[in-house]
């Protein structure tokens, strides 16, 4: 059994977003194809995820010093055992499907906020005298993003900063599968909205079956 993170970054659900569409496609599809798997979703826009602040850095220093957890401030313990609570979520999974929109050439400010609470020396990476290596070599991911334009050819190819990001991300981490499903150019071809998103839908709904 799998244990699956499903993690939307999205303020719309799939009746008003493509990206939201095309994921939930897919997970309906992987949860009727893996009954035993365990999906957990995490909505980004309705979960507690801090940002990393000064509350959260003077909690560290406290506890990096030698304090217990119990002396950091009540704001202190909100956050950083919160910032604990996602990352040993995150590490404990198996396979994580992260969706997004694609705005100003990356993604919601909120996925940011949740991939630093996951970043974690020790957990997802260590450091070594030959640089960095991940540590989640056992995992993999796919990300499933919308694009109103089109970014994979033509004049905007290379601008799309969000996907590229994750993937970096997961490298980092060590994760040795990364996709990526793409669902664009509805925003610049409305005559053609409605197929783009039913062919993303259909692409959704095959990779599930595989991954």
């Amino acid at each position: 059994m799998s244990k699956v993170l499903y993690i939307t970054a999205h303020p719309h659900d799939e009746t008003q977003s493509y990206s939201m569409a095309a994921a939930s496609a897919f997970i309906n599809k992987y949860k009727e194809v893996n009954e035993s798997d365990e999906v957990v979703h995490i909505d980004l826009y309705k979960e507690n995820i801090p940002h990393i602040d000064a509350d959260v850095f003077q909690g560290w220093g406290k506890l990096q010093s030698g304090k217990g957890f119990e002396e950091l401030s009540q704001s202190e313990k909100e956050k950083v055992g919160r910032l604990s609570e996602l990352s040993e979520q995150f590490i404990d999974a198996d396979k994580y499907v992260f969706v997004t929109p694609l705005w100003n050439f990356s993604f919601p400010p909120v996925m940011k906020a949740y991939i630093d609470s996951v970043a974690v020396a020790g957990k997802a990476f260590k450091y070594t005298e030959e640089g960095p290596v991940g540590l989640l070599t056992d995992k993999k991911a796919l990300h499933i993003q919308a694009r109103g334009g089109i970014y994979s050819e033509g004049p905007a190819a290379g601008m799309e900063m969000g996907d590229r990001y994750l993937q970096t991300v997961m490298n980092f981490f060590g994760v040795p599968s990364y996709e990526g499903l793409f669902v664009e150019g509805h925003a610049a071809m409305p005559d053609k909205a409605e197929d783009i998103k039913q062919d993303g839908i259909n692409r959704a709904k095959d990779l599930a079956q595989t991954f």
